[in-house]
């Protein structure tokens, strides 16, 4: 019973970023051209706390990990797309409480450390090797948001490149390793939806930039 509701959350946190790519996918559709929806980050952000507590309940360090790198993350996009301006006077308190969050975690485990790294780092159900994998893995696909940040500062609005697919793509392929490896059908399910989602948004960007190309070329040759 207890692995039963563990599973539930697990699935809830992924049905949520599962649902994020399916309202980012929809829309990329409609569109005709990869877009980058407020929403898509207000639900990251939603998921990524759930998902972190399942990783804790579950004792899985590579998990935990790859979330608190795409929180902070999803918390500087929602930003760039002014979501914390309309909060008003609240918005300060709003982004001070979330930033706190991974902070008051770092603190509790730091009054067990003992206990928290035996639990994550000497797991008889994890052995060492496969942690550093899944964290290798988490690194590669949570990167993806280290790199969608500084690619969108830099030109000051909140964007989803061809880097982030492509480093999507390889990060997801890493992880569903892992999940194999740790026969968790929550991970290996929602990585498997995740792929068909990164590769449909590699071919319309594809689409597009052909699309573009072409359009100049005919200008020009006018």
């Amino acid at each position: 019973m207890d692995n039963l509701w563990l599973y539930a959350l697990g699935l809830l946190a992924q049905g949520l970023f599962a649902a994020r790519m399916l309202v980012q996918w929809i829309r990329s559709e409609k569109a005709r051209r990869v877009v980058n929806p407020t929403v898509f980050w207000l639900i990251s952000l939603v998921a990524s706390l759930l998902f972190f507590l399942y990783g804790w309940l579950r004792a899985d360090f590579a998990l935990m990990l790859g979330q608190v790198i795409g929180y902070l993350s999803y918390i500087w996009n929602l930003g760039a797309k002014g979501i914390w301006e309309k909060l008003g006077r609240w918005h300060i308190p709003v982004v001070i409480l979330l930033l706190a969050v991974p902070i008051a975690v770092a603190v509790r485990m730091s009054m067990n450390w003992e206990a928290v790294t035996t639990a994550l780092f000497r797991n008889e159900g994890i052995p060492i090797w496969m942690v550093v994998f899944g964290s290798v893995g988490q690194v590669v696909f949570a990167s993806r948001f280290i790199y969608q940040t500084l690619y969108s500062a830099r030109r000051g609005e909140s964007m989803l490149p061809l880097g982030f697919w492509l480093i999507s793509t390889a990060g997801t392929l890493l992880i569903l390793v892992y999940g194999i490896l740790r026969r968790d059908p929550v991970v290996i399910l929602s990585q498997c939806c995740g792929l068909v989602t990164y590769l449909r948004n590699l071919i319309l960007l594809r689409r597009s930039n052909v699309k573009k190309n072409n359009e100049q070329d005919n200008s020009v040759s006018l």
